[in-house]
C-alpha cells in the first residue's frame, strides 16, 4: 500500500557556504521530489542560516532527503515537520491597476475587500496600487482571485517562514551537542 503524499516543512540550519543550496536542491532532484516553496535567512545564532523547504511527497521520502540533507558537512541540524508541527506564514503583494479602481469609481469595494481579507495597502501611486497579504497559501489565492476584477498587474509570493511548535531552541540543540561532545567515551578505552 503506497503512502499519502502530504505537504511536509523541512527546516535545516547550516554554516552560510557557497554552493550549498546547489547541494541541498540536488537531493530533491535525484530523488525526483519537486520543492514547492524554499527561504532562506539567518537565524538567531550568528553565522547559522535557516532553510525552509517545502514539499508534498509520502513521509517515507520526506524521511529520506532530511536524512540526505544532514549528511551535508555544512548542515548543522535538519528536521521534518508537519502542517500540525510548525507555525507559518508568507507573503505576498499584489500590484493592482489604479486607473481600473478609478474608472469603475469602486475604491470602497476595494477597500472591503483588503479587509475582508486581513490585506493592506503599502503604497498608492498614479498607476497602481501595491497591497500586502500576509497569511497562510490558501488565504493569498483566494485575495488574488478576488483582486483580479481590480486588474491585477503583478503578484509575487514568498516561500513559508516556519517555526516549529517543539520548545527545543537552536541554541539549547548546539549546547546539547556541545555538551555531549564534551563526555569522555567510556566505551573507546575498554
Amino acid at each position: 500500500m503506497t503512502q499519502p503524499k502530504r505537504l511536509y516543512t523541512i527546516i535545516a540550519f547550516t554554516e552560510n557556504r557557497i554552493g550549498l543550496l546547489n547541494r541541498i536542491t540536488i537531493i530533491f532532484t535525484r530523488r525526483h521530489i519537486n520543492i514547492e516553496s524554499l527561504t532562506t535567512s539567518e537565524c538567531e545564532v550568528d553565522g547559522v542560516h535557516r532553510f525552509t523547504i517545502t514539499v508534498r511527497t509520502t513521509e517515507e521520502r520526506a524521511v529520506k532527503v532530511v536524512k540526505q540533507i544532514e549528511k551535508l558537512i555544512e548542515v548543522i541540524r535538519a528536521s521534518l515537520h508537519t502542517e500540525e508541527d510548525t507555525m507559518y506564514q508568507e507573503l505576498a503583494l499584489f500590484k493592482i491597476d489604479a486607473h481600473r479602481i478609478a474608472a469603475d469609481g469602486s475604491f470602497t469595494a476595494f477597500l472591503s475587500t483588503l479587509k475582508k481579507y486581513n490585506a493592506e495597502i503599502q503604497s498608492s501611486e498614479k498607476d497602481y496600487i501595491i497591497v500586502q497579504k500576509i497569511g497562510r497559501r490558501v488565504e493569498i489565492f483566494m485575495l488574488l482571485d478576488a483582486l483580479k476584477e481590480y486588474h491585477v498587474l503583478e503578484f509575487a509570493k514568498s516561500g513559508r517562514v516556519a517555526m516549529t511548535r517543539s520548545a527545543m531552541d537552536l541554541d539549547g540543540y548546539l549546547h546539547e551537542v556541545e555538551q555531549r561532545s564534551l563526555i569522555p567515551d567510556t566505551l573507546s578505552t575498554n
